[in-house]
C-alpha cells in the first residue's frame, strides 16, 4: 500500500497550488482522507480531512475559506487546493488514509491514520 504526494513547490505568497495524493495498492473508496503538515521545527499538524461516506469535509482554521480537499475514488486520489497562500503555510504536506472511516473525533490526530505519503514541500515567499 502507497500514498504517492506530489504538486508542491515555491509560490509567491497570494498563489496558488494543487496538491495529490494517489494511493495504490487497494483501495481506499471507503476510508477517510487527510492532508497533514509539518514547518521546520514544529510537530505535524492537521490540515483537512474527508469523510469517506458523504464527502463531508473538515479543516484547521487558518484554511477555512483558503484550502478545499476533495477526492475522486475512481482515481484512488485525494487533493488539496491551496489557495491565497501565506508564507505561514510553509511546510512539507502529507496525505495520510485510515483504515476505514476514522471516528470525528479523532480525524485531527496524527495516530488514527494508518497510511501515509512521503511528503511533498510547499514553499510560499513574502
Amino acid at each position: 500500500v502507497q500514498l504517492q504526494a506530489s504538486g508542491g513547490g515555491l509560490v509567491q505568497a497570494g498563489g496558488s497550488l494543487r496538491l495529490s495524493c494517489a494511493a495504490s495498492g487497494r483501495s481506499f473508496r471507503g476510508s477517510s482522507m487527510g492532508w497533514f503538515r509539518q514547518a521546520p521545527g514544529k510537530e505535524r499538524e492537521f490540515v483537512s480531512h474527508i469523510r469517506a461516506i458523504g464527502g463531508h469535509t473538515y479543516y484547521v482554521d487558518s484554511v477555512k475559506g483558503r484550502f478545499t480537499i476533495s477526492r475522486d475514488n475512481a482515481k484512488n486520489t485525494v487533493y488539496l487546493q491551496m489557495n491565497s497562500l501565506k508564507p505561514e503555510d510553509t511546510a512539507v504536506y502529507y496525505c495520510a488514509a485510515g483504515n476505514g472511516q476514522i471516528i470525528l473525533s479523532a480525524i485531527r490526530s496524527v495516530g488514527a491514520y494508518a497510511y501515509w505519503g512521503q511528503g511533498t514541500l510547499v514553499t510560499v515567499s513574502s
